[in-house]
């Protein structure tokens, strides 16, 4: 029996909890793939000759955020705050994801640390540390807030006219929540700035010579995202999207079962 709803892959990220490691994903990130009209599949880690295997079974990609900062060494970088955590092994297999995907023409959507995974998997780098760069603002949120105080709006964005998401949200400017502390230092080859936040730092960006559907962005619209107006809208173009990857792909196979 053929399925009616595409599969959104959702990346796990490696951590331990109590003495065992264990792969987790955040369930808001899932409830955003449903939001979005679509099925999640988490992926633990992948070993690269599984790649190929799982974009097969896939028609979109979630890459979430995480606690984890991508590892300097991808962008040439030397670790500059040891205390930080890391996940090496989610990097292994995403940023070689990111092309492959893209590629495909498959529909990827990237918050916050994706967003950051999306940049350095296309050849740009990262400031590990965005609040001691001159003229940047500090743009993580305080610990000791609650989550509601963590993930509640504390910035406007300027949204760039004519780009993606001017026409997804139809707005020049949004307002966002901030939680992060690395940020994009040389933007990749290829990509467009879709949204920079007050301080001229990039907030959003698109791969402009893709043929697929992508939209990467560092704030978290999925953090009650069915009461924003904004995130549902982006979701809702991102899901359909992965509807229209579904039906193709299927339209392809009717033609052609040998692909």
């Amino acid at each position: 029996m053929s399925r009616t709803k595409p599969i959104v892959l959702v990346p796990a990220c490696s951590r331990p909890i109590g003495d065992h490691p264990f792969y987790a994903t955040g369930k808001k990130y899932i409830e955003a793939v449903r939001l979005a009209g679509c099925t999640p599949l988490i992926v633990p880690s992948v070993q690269p000759h599984e790649l190929d295997a799982l974009l097969a079974l896939a028609d979109g990609v979630l890459l979430t955020g995480s606690p984890s900062n991508v590892h300097p060494k991808n962008f040439d970088e030397a670790v500059h705050d040891p205390s930080l955590p890391l996940d090496p092994e989610r990097d292994d297999w995403t940023l070689p994801l990111i092309p492959k995907a893209l590629e495909l023409g498959m529909p990827l959507f990237a918050i916050c640390r994706g967003f950051q995974e999306a940049n350095v998997a296309l050849g740009g780098s990262l400031h590990q540390a965005v609040q001691e760069q001159p003229g940047l603002q500090d743009h993580r949120a305080p610990k000791d807030l609650s989550a509601e105080e963590q993930y509640a709006p504390v910035h406007p964005i300027a949204v760039v006219p004519g780009g993606l998401l001017h026409q997804i949200v139809g707005s020049d400017t949004i307002q966002v929540n901030s939680l992060h502390g690395q940020g994009v230092k040389q933007l990749a080859p290829g990509l467009r700035v879709e949204a920079v936040a007050p301080d001229g730092l990039v907030e959003a960006f698109s791969v402009s010579q893709a043929v697929g559907f992508n939209l990467c962005v560092q704030w978290h619209p999925e953090w009650q995202a069915a009461s924003n107006p904004a995130s549902m809208a982006v979701l809702t173009a991102f899901g359909q999207a992965c509807h229209r990857f579904h039906q193709d792909r299927q339209q392809l196979q009717q033609r052609d079962p040998e692909t």
